[in-house]
């Protein structure tokens, strides 16, 4: 028998190569009632150049064949990189060699005879184990796709439409323009156009144009050289030529001088810059990303800002709302820079209480997001507790929160009793949510396999879920 093939379309394709016709015939029709697609070849070297079409997710082969056995047929086949599953046949006195052929690459192996439950143990086995590697490999490009916005909370309705449009300009070369109050994440977007760009292998440049005198950006963004100025004892690269392929940030761009505003506008028209006290042009390509916490408009009716160096930077421009608009992110941002510092740091996990969650929301954070990562950082540090309680926020976060502003700790031992009760319980309950949750997830969301596992009665389990509002599929 040379080639017997199913012919039923949108299933997993399986190819059996064996040489035994019993076998072959009857995996074949196990296979094909368990709704697989099954192919079948009799002849080592007919199936070999079956094997290498790539057309299957799975292939059952024998070991012991003529004229080509069946390690050979799983070498060729991983040599010219065939993603193919391979389940080896084998019998008892090979079981050696079937470790071996798992060891150069194959999935796994049944051993000779066989009944069809357990063929379909081992074959259900590797097809979980294949999606699961599948699903994780779709799970990590979507994290790449998505590694660009780290740091950045978007469950407020003005972040998750900036997320959209970053995620729509930043493929293109356009030049951006990001506007907010200080501490409201500019460079952080910004980051993240360039992480989400064709550019992203290349280079990122910030710079701060409100560090630097004068005289001394112009050097520091054109380069000068040797013995152009005082002080100028080597030729210097400037940032454009330094981002050049890449992206350059050029933060607070409106305290930047009329004059180097000049010779800005004239980078950006002729894509070509001359370092301070040269002739010579050099050709650069960057993409420009700007930010700015002024008005420029206004700056342009007061003169100090020139209009056609605006509208030549403003062409995809962004606003960063300030962080007491967008309650939503607080916590989520908190929670992200707590980990982060107590995983940098190895420290111990902590979560804030009910009430730090509310008084940390009503705060109008002043200093934006920078604020926040600064006192979250400071708490951190200085909390000895595993819960963050009101005690353990900074005086200015207490004080500007009316129902907060007298908190204390009880006066007498009774008091301090309940209050410590109730931290317990606080507590408890968040590590009882945690291990119904992770109970459920071993069990694949099966209630009844979930309270076996753990040794409880199903109804006991179903009334603790019933109790945290969590249902079988629950993930948080």
């Amino acid at each position: 028998m040379n080639n017997i093939s199913g012919d039923i379309p949108n299933k997993k394709k399986v190819l059996i190569i064996d040489n035994e016709c019993i076998i072959g015939i009857s995996c074949k029709r196990i296979l094909e009632q368990e709704n697989y697609e099954a192919t079948y070849h009799s002849e080592p070297l007919r199936g070999l150049a079956e094997a290498l079409t790539g057309n299957y997710e799975i292939i059952l082969l024998d070991l012991i064949m003529p004229d080509l056995d069946g390690l050979e047929i799983l070498s060729e086949v991983k040599s010219r990189g065939i993603t193919s599953d391979v389940i080896i046949f084998t019998g008892y006195a090979t079981v050696k060699t079937a470790v071996e052929a798992i060891r150069l690459g194959a999935s796994d192996y049944v051993s000779k005879p066989f009944s069809p439950e357990e063929l379909k143990i081992i074959i259900d086995k590797v097809v979980k184990h294949s999606d699961l590697l599948k699903e994780n490999y779709s799970l990590k490009k979507e994290l790449d796709i998505h590694q660009g916005f780290k740091g950045i909370i978007c469950d407020s309705p003005q972040m998750k439409e900036i997320v959209t449009i970053v995620k729509r300009i930043a493929p293109t070369d356009g030049t951006v323009c990001i506007t907010g109050d200080s501490g409201t994440g500019k460079e952080v977007i910004a980051n993240a156009i360039h992480r989400l760009s064709r550019r992203n292998d290349k280079p990122f440049i910030a710079c701060d144009c409100s560090s630097l005198a004068s005289t001394l950006l112009e050097s520091e963004l054109f380069g000068h050289v040797k013995g152009s100025f005082s002080g100028a004892i080597s030729t210097k690269q400037g940032l454009f030529e330094a981002a050049n392929k890449g992206t350059l940030f050029l933060d607070e761009i409106s305290n930047i001088s009329l004059e180097t505003q000049s010779k800005l506008l004239r980078v950006l028209e002729t894509r070509q810059v001359r370092k301070v006290g040269d002739t010579k042009l050099n050709n650069i390509d960057i993409r420009l990303i700007t930010a700015t916490n002024k008005d420029l408009s206004k700056m342009v009716l007061e003169g100090t800002f020139r209009e056609d160096l605006y509208y030549r930077l403003q062409g995809l421009p962004i606003f960063l709302p300030p962080l007491r608009e967008r309650t939503e992110d607080i916590i989520k941002l908190a929670m992200f820079f707590l980990n982060d510092f107590l995983k940098n740091n190895s420290l111990s996990p902590k979560h804030f209480s009910n009430e730090s969650v509310e008084i940390l929301e009503k705060y109008t954070w002043p200093g934006n997001i920078r604020e926040l990562k600064n006192i979250v950082e400071r708490i951190a540090i200085f909390c000895d507790a595993d819960v963050i309680l009101p005690e353990f926020l900074p005086k200015e976060v207490l004080a500007s929160t009316k129902e907060f502003k007298d908190f204390r700790l009880p006066d007498t031992w009774d008091e301090f009793k309940k209050f410590k009760h109730q931290i317990q319980n606080e507590a408890s309950m968040k590590y009882e949510k945690r291990f119904l949750n992770e109970a459920l997830q071993k069990a694949d969301g099966n209630i009844s396999k979930a309270a076996k596992n753990v040794g409880i009665q199903r109804t006991q389990f179903h009334l603790l879920l019933q109790k945290y509002n969590m249902n079988a599929r629950t993930e948080s």
